[in-house]
């Protein structure tokens, strides 16, 4: 009974139950008449997938999501290992990364839309504006601090360079590197819906805006929440990912 009140599952699923309990609830006292039950925005969403307006509005939103997320991960993870590989590369491009970090992306996006229009590239650069910094930023560290110890035994071995980078360095770094993907695909959702919000009125960002404007507060939220419901479950996908390429002891059984 200990081990299975203790499994990381059932943590998880108590956890998910407590939350879900505590929405019902506030929305019930209500804390706002713009705040609704768990049960309604629930209802909500069941109509929506039924009459085919979710399904319609995520296409519209998972184009620049995906387009985005991919040139952040791909791009993000390359720099990421080639600055830490390499001081060179990380004096030209660490401060490029870092101000993109820091910038505030309200403030760039009247400037992307004035390149770009209102179209796709905008919401793409979005995504990566938001995400690949922190990709970038992660990998570079989790490769510079690779443990010397390591490096040097391969090296002893007779170990050339493309072998110890793909053998010892990428392994090690992994953990650092899957936090920063994970964070990053964290931000890209962010991204996106920022730009649907702020760019163009498109798929779930239309959705939300639309339902706000006539007071169906259980459809807004329905929205935000089958948002967050697709993030959680493609972070999940990407421990997964990290768990079975690198870290089979981490494995949950």
């Amino acid at each position: 009974m200990r081990e299975f009140l203790t499994h990381p599952r059932t943590l998880k699923l108590l956890s998910v139950v407590i939350v879900f309990s505590a929405w019902e609830i506030a929305g019930r006292v209500p804390i706002s008449p713009a705040f609704p039950t768990f049960t309604d925005t629930m209802g909500a969403l069941y109509v929506m997938l039924t009459d085919g307006s979710m399904l319609k509005a995520y296409p519209e939103t998972l184009k620049p999501l995906v387009i985005g997320l991919l040139i952040s991960g791909v791009f993000g993870v390359g720099s990421g290992v080639a600055m830490g590989l390499n001081r060179s590369v990380e004096w030209f491009c660490a401060p490029i990364f870092i101000v993109l970090q820091s910038a505030p992306l309200a403030a760039l996006i009247p400037l992307l839309v004035m390149t770009y229009g209102i179209g796709l590239t905008a919401k793409v650069l979005v995504v990566c504006i938001m995400s690949m910094p922190v990709i970038v930023l992660n990998a570079f560290n989790a490769v510079r601090h690779t443990p010397v110890s390591l490096t040097e035994m391969g090296a002893s071995f007779q170990g050339r360079s493309r072998d110890i980078i793909m053998k010892i360095i990428i392994p090690s770094a992994s953990p650092l590197i899957f936090a920063g993907l994970r964070l990053g695909a964290s931000a890209g959702f962010i991204g996106a819906i920022l730009g649907e919000l702020l760019i163009t009125p498109t798929g779930i960002g239309d959705l939300i805006t639309f339902s706000q404007s006539k007071a169906d507060y259980p459809s807004m939220y329905a929205a935000i929440f089958s948002i967050i419901l697709i993030a959680v479950l493609f972070l999940e996908m990407l421990e997964r990912a990290e768990y079975s390429l690198f870290r089979p002891d981490k494995r949950v059984s």
